[in-house]
């Protein structure tokens, strides 16, 4: 794959695909006065802590079904099919409709074994790989953490950062599967990891797509995200 394509596969992943997993983090005011006995751990507490809701089983499951099988990854799957069509990778399935039709499915297979893959190996550490828009000012600080956060994920109740293999081994999983499930059997283990690396690097596009970009206009759009009153834990919406 050509730098350029690289580039515009970047730019669809982030744009079309990622969108619907943003998560933002909830912010909780400390409810004892200023002043009080405790208040300044308490804030502390708040920061550190209170910022983080850690979503439901059922919140993680509805973001991962909207994330794997929702109108994002299809229409995703659809502009990276083209840009391999415009390349036409890989040469053997052609030009035309035919060839078209099987590379969006191609890719469309892959970002869901991707996304299953971090699901369901996230649910095994007990990590949450949602991605949170920082809490930081400044274009640089967000940049850091929207790259950051690729290779991270939240764990336990607190909500602390740490690596995070599920959100590593993911893309790799996705383009492997393609290797030795669909593709052209000339294609080996190779080709798998580079792709591999083409896919993480096009979720690190969408992390800084979400940070930047991302507003959840939409009330069915919103419904995916933490930051409303139709996900947040305890709402009545």
């Amino acid at each position: 794959m050509k730098l350029p394509l690289v580039v515009l596969f970047v730019i669809a992943l982030g744009a079309f695909v990622a969108v619907p997993v943003a998560k933002a983090q909830l912010l909780t005011d400390s409810k004892e006065p200023a002043g009080s006995p405790g208040a300044s751990e308490t804030a502390t507490l708040s920061q550190a802590q209170l910022s983080y809701v850690r979503p439901t089983a059922k919140i993680e499951f509805r973001n991962y079904l909207f994330d794997a099988f929702g109108p994002y990854p299809i229409v995703g799957a659809a502009v990276a099919a083209g840009i391999n069509q415009a390349d036409n990778t890989p040469p053997e399935w052609k030009q035309g409709a035919e060839g078209y039709g099987k590379r969006v499915v191609s890719d469309f297979g892959i970002a869901a074994v991707t996304t299953t893959t971090r699901y369901t190996l996230a649910k095994a550490f007990g990590e949450d790989t949602l991605y949170y828009r920082c809490e930081c000012k400044g274009v640089f600080p967000r940049l850091k953490h929207a790259v950051i956060s690729t290779f991270t994920a939240r764990r336990g109740a607190d909500g602390r950062r740490v690596f995070s293999f599920p959100a590593l081994v993911a893309p790799y999983a996705g383009t492997m599967t393609a290797v030795y499930a669909w593709y052209p059997g000339r294609y080996n283990a190779s080709d798998g990891f580079r792709m591999g690396n083409y896919s993480l690097l096009g979720y690190a596009g969408g992390n800084v797509a979400l940070e930047f970009i991302y507003s959840g206009p939409h009330s069915w759009i919103t419904r995916m995200h933490l930051n409303n009153g139709h996900g947040a834990q305890g709402s009545q919406h």
